[in-house]
């Protein structure tokens, strides 16, 4: 199977050289994702509804690429304050409780912008028929 790139269409994507993910045989890797709500192309104010939009793009790039959020065997949560934590986990238990991909949370000075408190990104592997 050729490699596959994934795009969201954002024109950050060519600007900054990368994809939203890249599919590489039975795996698929997404790139750190931000909590923008891509449809009102807004970032909401706290890391719960942030959170949950990382997972909303996320899970949509996983589709387009054949995969599915069951097929998420790794999660790297990077936080900018330690006491979102607990917010971000919940969100967390929500997507992936029944999933339980190996995870890594690291908190961080900044992102990209002040007003992103989350970024995810995660390695599926496609599970045999």
């Amino acid at each position: 199977m050729a490699r596959r790139l994934i795009s969201t269409g954002s024109p950050f994507e060519k600007t900054a050289g990368y994809s939203r993910a890249v599919v590489d045989g039975d795996f698929a890797f997404v790139a750190g994702t931000t909590g923008y709500d891509y449809t009102t192309m807004t970032m909401p104010a706290d890391v719960t509804s942030q959170s949950r939009n990382c997972f909303k793009t996320i899970a949509a790039a996983l589709k387009e690429a054949g995969f599915d959020m069951a097929d998420v065997v790794r999660a790297t949560y990077y936080l900018t304050d330690v006491a979102d934590a607990d917010a971000h986990f919940a969100v967390c238990g929500e997507v992936l409780g029944e999933i339980r991909p190996a995870a890594t949370l690291v908190v961080v000075s900044a992102l990209l912008k002040p007003e992103m408190k989350v970024e995810i990104e995660v390695t599926a592997k496609r599970r045999a028929a």
